[in-house]
C-alpha cells in the first residue's frame, strides 16, 4: 500500500457544511430541492443498508438516486468497494440525468478505482464536463480527490495543477493551507521542468505558482536579482495569493546574505596515505578557481596530515574568512571538540567580565564610557569562520555557519529509494554485500523507502564465492522450488519434467556490491529467474561501476540501470581534459575531483540554499540542495548499460 505524501489534506464535512451553506441559494439554478440533495450527498454517515431501505421506499426517482449514491459512499466508508463497485454500475442506466448526481457516480466510481483499478483508470473516471453547473461542496471534493490521484500517479504538476483549483472554493485558512502544500509540493521539481509549465494562459493561479517557483530556483543564489525578478512577478500577478504573502522559506532566502569571502583556506591531508585523495579534490578547487579568474579571491592550502586543530589556527591567524574541509571524519570530530572548548572559554570570559549585570546596567548610565567599552570589547566573542566540511559525522550540533558535504555512499542509496519510487517501482527487493558499507546502505535505502511506501523492504545479504549464487536462489525462490520440484520426483520418479519457478511478487531488484562482484551477481540473478517469469529491472550504486569496462563488460551488464555523478557520464572537452592530465586516476578520485569543484562553486550559494531548501544547484558531482541542518544532499544521474555501450538517461 501507498503511502501519501501529505501534501493533499482531505477537506473535513466540517469544513464542506460550511462551503454548502453559501452554496445552497448562490449557484444560479438552484432550487430548495438541489440544497437538500446537495446536503445529503456530502457525507454518508449512516450505514449503507439504511440508505438501500430509503432508496427502496423512495417515489420520486431523483431521491431514489440520492439513497442509492449514498449507500455506494456507505459501502466505501466501510472499505468494502466490491458490493460498492456493484452497486454504482448497476445504477448508471437507470441514473437521473442531474449534473450532480451524475457527477457524484462518477467520484465515487473513481473512489471504487483508486483501490480496485489503477490511478490511471479512476483519473480517466474522474471528469466532468465543463458545462456542468456544480455546488461549490461538489467540486471541492473534485479538485482535492484529482490533486489526491496525481499524487498517487507521481504527476506533480497536474497535482499542483488541481489544488491551484481546489484553493478557490475553500475558506482563507483552508486556502492558506492548500497554498502552502502548493509551493511544498513544487520544491524537489527541477529547474527545467518548472519552466515548461510557466505559460499557461488557461489557468493563471496555477501558472504564477509555476512561475514563482522557477523565480525562486534560477535566482535564489543572486539576491539582487531575485529582489528584481519577485517585483516584476508581483505587478503581473497582483490577485495571486503568493503576491500578499510570500512562502517563508522564499522570504528568508531574500534576507540571507551570501558568503563573499576574499581569502579561503582549504584543509586537506595533503601527505600521508591519503594525498591522492586530497590532490583530486585540490585538483578540482583549482579547476573551478582558474575558471572564475577572480584576481580578488585568494585559496591557501593546509596539511592536515600532522594535525587539523594546527592547520585549522594556521588558517584563522593567515585571515580565512571561508574554510573547506577538512576531509576526515576523525579531523572534524578533532575540531568540534576544539571549537566546544573555545565556546566554553570564550562564555567563561565574558561571564568574570560581566558577573553583576545589574550592576553593568546601572554603570551604562556612568560618564566613564571607557572602562565601558573595554569590557564589552573584551567579552564580546570573535565572528565565527564558515566552513564547509568535505564530509559527515553522526553526531553535530546544526550551526548556521557550518556545512557538510560528502559523497556518502548513505545518502545515494536513500536517492535510489526515491528515484525507483518515482519509477513506479512498489516491491523492491536488496541484494547487499555482508560488509558494514553493504549493511549501511541497504539501511538508509530501507529508512527513505518507508517515507514512501508502507511495503517492507526484503535485504538479503550475500557473502563471496559459491555463498552468493546461494543466496540469490534464496532471494528468488528457486531455492524453494527446486525443493518442491524434488518432492515430487521422490513420490512419481524421476521421469517427471519440471521447470525451477521463480517469486513473481517483486518488480525490482536494488544491488549493493563491489565492482568485483557486480558482473558475477548479476549473472546469478539472470540465470535464475525462471522461463516463467518477466525478469525484473535491475539497479545498482556508483560504488559497483566497473573500471575501464570493456565492451563485453557493458554486454554482461545489458539492461542495469546505475547511478552516478552527472559528470562521469558525460565525454565533454573537461571530462577528455582530466582523463589526459590525471591518465592514472580512477572513478573514485574522478568524483573527488568534480567534489572540490562543486565545493568552490556552492560557496556564495550555502546560506541561501539552506534558507530555501527547495533550491537546487546543478553541479558535477550531482544535483545538490542543503537541508536546514546544514547537510549538503545529492541527487546523482541514471544510467543504463545498453548494446554493449552505458548511456545516461
Amino acid at each position: 500500500m501507498l503511502k501519501s505524501l501529505n501534501t493533499t489534506k482531505f477537506v473535513s464535512v466540517a469544513i464542506l457544511s460550511v462551503i454548502l451553506a453559501g452554496c445552497g441559494v448562490s449557484s444560479p439554478n438552484s432550487t430548495g430541492t438541489t440544497a437538500t440533495l446537495a446536503t445529503s450527498l456530502a457525507s454518508a454517515p449512516l450505514a449503507a443498508n439504511v440508505y438501500l431501505a430509503q432508496a427502496a421506499n423512495s417515489k420520486d426517482p431523483q431521491q431514489r438516486d440520492t439513497n442509492l449514491l449514498l449507500a455506494a459512499h456507505a459501502y466505501i466508508n466501510a472499505n468494502d468497494y466490491a458490493s460498492a463497485q456493484k452497486l454504482l454500475k448497476s445504477i448508471l442506466p437507470s441514473l437521473t440525468q442531474s449534473p450532480t448526481l451524475l457527477a457524484e457516480h462518477k467520484y465515487l466510481t473513481a473512489r471504487v478505482l483508486e483501490h480496485t483499478s489503477t490511478y490511471s483508470d479512476a483519473l480517466k473516471t474522474l471528469n466532468y464536463p465543463s458545462n456542468w453547473s456544480l455546488p461549490s461542496w461538489q467540486m471541492t471534493a473534485y479538485h482535492q480527490f484529482k490533486a489526491h490521484l496525481y499524487q498517487l500517479n507521481k504527476q506533480p504538476i497536474e497535482q499542483v495543477r488541481e489544488l491551484s483549483l481546489l484553493t478557490t472554493y475553500l475558506p482563507p485558512t483552508q486556502a492558506n493551507e492548500v497554498n502552502n502544500t502548493i509551493w511544498q509540493v513544487l520544491q524537489p521539481m527541477h529547474e527545467q521542468t518548472i519552466k515548461t509549465f510557466t505559460q499557461d494562459a488557461k489557468s493563471p493561479v496555477f501558472a504564477g505558482w509555476l512561475q514563482l517557483a522557477y523565480i525562486a530556483k534560477h535566482y535564489a543564489v543572486d539576491p539582487t536579482q531575485l529582489v528584481r525578478y519577485l517585483g516584476e512577478w508581483q505587478k503581473q500577478n497582483p490577485y495571486h495569493p503568493a503576491a500578499a504573502k510570500l512562502p517563508a522559506d522564499l522570504d528568508r532566502a531574500l534576507n540571507a546574505k551570501p558568503f563573499t569571502p576574499k581569502n579561503i583556506a582549504v584543509l586537506l591531508p595533503l601527505t600521508g596515505p591519503r594525498a591522492n585523495a586530497a590532490n583530486a579534490i585540490r585538483q578540482g578547487i583549482l579547476a573551478s578557481y582558474m575558471a572564475k579568474q577572480n584576481d580578488k579571491v585568494a585559496v591557501n592550502f593546509y596539511d592536515t596530515a600532522n594535525d587539523a586543530a594546527s592547520a585549522y589556527q594556521q588558517a584563522l591567524m593567515a585571515g580565512a574568512e571561508f574554510i573547506i574541509g577538512p576531509l576526515l571524519p576523525t579531523e572534524i570530530e578533532q575540531l568540534q571538540v576544539m571549537n566546544a572548548a573555545n565556546t566554553a572559554a570564550t562564555n567563561a570570559v565574558a561571564n568574570a567580565a560581566n558577573p553583576d549585570k545589574t550592576a553593568n546596567t546601572a554603570n551604562a548610565a556612568n560618564p566613564d564610557k571607557t572602562a565601558n567599552t573595554a569590557n564589552t570589547v573584551a567579552a564580546a566573542p570573535a565572528a565565527p569562520v564558515p566552513q564547509l566540511f568535505l564530509n559527515q559525522v553522526d553526531k553535530f550540533t546544526p550551526d548556521p555557519n557550518k556545512f557538510y558535504f560528502a559523497l556518502s555512499p548513505a545518502q545515494e542509496a536513500a536517492d535510489a529509494a526515491e528515484h525507483l519510487y518515482q519509477d513506479g517501482v512498489t516491491m523492491p527487493l536488496l541484494l547487499a554485500s555482508n560488509d558494514a558499507l553493504g549493511k549501511r546502505m541497504a539501511e538508509s535505502f530501507i529508512q527513505a523507502w518507508k517515507k514512501k511506501s508502507d511495503n517492507v523492504v526484503e535485504v538479503y545479504y550475500y557473502d563471496g564465492g559459491d555463498q552468493m549464487k546461494t543466496t540469490v536462489q534464496d532471494a528468488l525462490g528457486v531455492r524453494d522450488s527446486q525443493a518442491r520440484i524434488a518432492r515430487i520426483k521422490e513420490l512419481l520418479g524421476n521421469s517427471v519434467q519440471a521447470d525451477f519457478r521463480s517469486r513473481q511478487d517483486i518488480d525490482a531488484i536494488y544491488m549493493i556490491s563491489t565492482p568485483q562482484d557486480l558482473t558475477l551477481l548479476k549473472a546469478f540473478i539472470d540465470v535464475n529467474f525462471s522461463v516463467f517469469t518477466q525478469p525484473v529491472p535491475l539497479y545498482t550504486s556508483s560504488r559497483s561501476r566497473v573500471e575501464n569496462e570493456s565492451t563485453q563488460t557493458a554486454q554482461d551488464l545489458n539492461n542495469l540501470t546505475l547511478s552516478d555523478a552527472p559528470w562521469l557520464m558525460q565525454n565533454g572537452e573537461e571530462n577528455l581534459m582530466v582523463n589526459t592530465l590525471f591518465s592514472g586516476w580512477n572513478n573514485s578520485q574522478k568524483r573527488l575531483f568534480v567534489m572540490g569543484y562543486d565545493a568552490m562553486d556552492l560557496i556564495g550559494r550555502l546560506a541561501q540554499m539552506r534558507s530555501f531548501t527547495g533550491y537546487q544547484f546543478n553541479g558535477r558531482s550531482g544535483a545538490l540542495s542543503v537541508s536546514p541542518d546544514g547537510i549538503v544532499n545529492r541527487q546523482l544521474s541514471w544510467g543504463r548499460y545498453q548494446r554493449g555501450s552505458f548511456r545516461q538517461l
